[in-house]
């Protein structure tokens, strides 16, 4: 034990053993940093909560955020629908198409058939035909 702690005395006495413990101690910083991030994520849980209808809690008596409820309350709107439009545009897509992907799902909205698309103004996407 002795052995070790000269040779730890030596090296911080000269300027390279200061260098190579200034290396030495970046990198245990960088590891511990990096398990403390997989740690902290392994532990969180994702936030999403999927609920029916029947059950979803009052904001002001419940641990559920905002966010929650309103993309569980988007993605039950979209049970059973085959299609989806912007609200903001005027062309509709199956849902199988890929041009529709970029629409954010809280401006979907949301049709079982093309034919109630059509009858609420919109038209199908020449991307998707």
């Amino acid at each position: 034990m002795e052995k070790i702690k000269l040779i730890i005395k030596n090296c911080l006495e000269s300027e390279k053993g200061k260098d190579i413990l200034t290396v030495v101690i970046v990198i245990l910083v960088g590891l511990g940093s990096f398990e403390l991030g997989r740690l902290s994520k392994e532990n969180s849980s994702s936030g999403i909560k999927i609920l029916s209808d029947n059950t979803v809690p009052s904001l002001e008596n419940s641990n559920i955020l905002q966010n929650d409820v309103i993309s569980t309350t988007a993605n039950s709107n979209s049970i059973n629908k085959t299609f989806f439009a912007s609200n903001r545009g005027s062309k509709y897509y199956p849902i199988s198409c890929s041009a529709g992907k970029t629409i954010k799902q809280e401006n979907r909205v949301w049709f079982a058939t093309g034919e109630e698309a059509e009858r609420a103004g919109y038209e199908l996407s020449s991307a998707c035909q």
